[in-house]
């Protein structure tokens, strides 16, 4: 057994492992990481945001060219298989790890390749592929191993055509129909790919809104663009049982109905990876859900042990987790440069996407904030109507009185990019927080970004 000692070992390579291992790093640090893997990257590159967003590029493409009448002069509409498409989105995922790879070799960052678990609080045993079992000896730990789909004891996964949403992206055939159990984000992204190359959706929601966490006419609209696109949506249904057949899937729901598909997909909540990390040797307990607990800091009740990113819940984000990882090591090297990341803007990669950050309509009106609403609606914006992406708005919340920018929702193209300019202003100290700077700042033309100006405005004009 080779022994190997370091001041930090970060288990896993996603975002949160990188983030971690790559401020360690730069603070001089003798770092390792370990993947289960052979390859670096973490499921956010090989199962979930990177492959489902390319994805999602590559159906925006085919409905571009399948509704703009520009393109009737090359040929008629075209059909493509949900394999093929998929083959754009694993050339995406081998360029992003040989990115990554290049990343831990330039900061001389080791990695390791096999199943991490702990000895004790300072010692980490790696079984690699090969079933060598190398030990870690370090200072700190930082658990970075991220999750996968929760999957109930009574869905039979084993099936060959019911999924998940990592071994959906397995699927070698394009379904007439599909059933998508869970309408939280995973769930609406992949009733958008799905629906936009032609499979009948039922989305199978357990609420009676979707994605109630959003401003009310955000949801509103996603509603009504997926329901546009043949998505039918069912709220306040539960399952009763799955049903698995030779061709097809037949799902029971609890309120008596039964629907019936070539293929179903369950996207209903996440499980942290923790099984195999024997935490029971280190004393750390992990909630029914696999997550880790941990403080402001990133420390677990463990004061060597830390953990970031979707291992410990909230807000299971690939961009919030960087900056998760980052301030544990920022924690474990002492320089400052951590904060507790709670600031987390919303991405939801629909067709159109939806961007926000700060406080919506319901939660200001529930703490009697008097807030105003301005509107610019993409529709009358020259940027939207060149790109033919005239789906959407932006709407920005601020208080009457100090004109401080209390939230920003976004809605349509490029909503993700968007919402990051509010987001900025919005992180202003005191007096600098304030609507007035759309309006008193010159925007390039035409851009997306002039929505902001055009909303000022709006808001402002209803002031009294």
């Amino acid at each position: 057994m080779a022994v190997y000692n370091y001041d930090v070992v970060v288990l896993g390579s996603g975002p949160a492992g990188e983030g971690a291992a790559m401020s360690a790093a730069k603070s001089g640090r003798k770092v390792a990481v370990v993947d289960s893997r052979k390859l670096v990257g973490g499921n956010c590159t090989h199962l979930g945001t990177i492959p489902s967003k390319a994805l999602r590029h590559s159906v925006r493409q085919i409905l571009q060219f399948n509704t703009n009448p520009m393109f009737r002069q090359i040929g008629e509409p075209r059909w493509f298989s949900f394999p093929d498409v998929l083959k754009s989105a694993e050339l995406v995922i081998d360029k992003q790890v040989a990115s990554r790879t290049g990343y831990y070799a330039r900061n001389r960052v080791d990695v390791f390749f096999g199943t991490a678990s702990f000895a004790d609080e300072h010692t980490i045993e790696v079984v690699t592929h090969n079933g060598v079992v190398e030990k870690l000896v370090t200072k700190q730990v930082v658990i970075a191993t991220g999750s996968r789909p929760y999957r109930p004891a009574d869905v039979d996964f084993s099936h060959p055509r019911i999924y998940d949403s990592d071994t959906i992206l397995t699927l070698s055939h394009t379904p007439r129909r599909m059933i998508i159990y869970g309408a939280g984000v995973i769930g609406c992204e992949y009733a958008s790919i799905f629906s936009g190359l032609g499979v009948l959706v039922d989305l199978i929601d357990n609420r009676d809104q979707l994605l109630s966490f959003l401003d009310d006419e955000i949801s509103d609209a996603l509603s009504y663009h997926l329901r546009n696109n043949n998505v039918l949506i069912r709220h306040n249904e539960e399952y009763e049982r799955i049903e698995g057949q030779d061709h097809g899937v037949v799902l029971h729901l609890k309120s008596g109905k039964k629907i019936k598909a070539d293929a179903l997909l369950w996207c209903n909540g996440r499980t942290g990876n923790t099984d195999k990390l024997a935490l029971e040797n280190v004393g750390i307990e992990a909630n029914s859900r696999g997550q880790i607990a941990v403080d402001q800091h990133y420390r677990t009740n463990v004061p060597s042990i830390y953990a970031a990113g979707d291992v410990i819940g909230w807000p299971s984000l690939a961009s919030a987790a960087y900056d998760q990882g980052r301030s544990a090591a920022g924690n474990i090297v002492d320089n400052d440069s951590w904060h507790f990341v709670d600031d987390v803007p919303t991405g939801i990669y629909t067709i159109p996407e939806i961007s926000s950050v700060g406080k919506n309509e319901q939660e200001l009106t529930k703490e009697k904030i008097p807030y105003e609403v301005g509107k610019a609606f993409f529709k009358s914006m020259a940027r939207a109507q060149i790109s033919n992406e005239r789906v959407g708005m932006l709407k920005i919340l601020f208080h009457r009185d100090t004109l401080q920018i209390l939230g920003v929702h976004c809605f349509g193209y490029q909503a993700s990019e968007i919402v990051h300019i509010g987001q900025a202003i919005m992180n202003q100290k005191g007096e600098a927080n304030t609507i007035k700077y759309f309006i008193n700042t010159t925007f390039n033309y035409p851009t997306m970004a002039e929505a902001y100006r055009v909303a000022a405005f709006d808001g402002l004009n209803r002031l009294f």
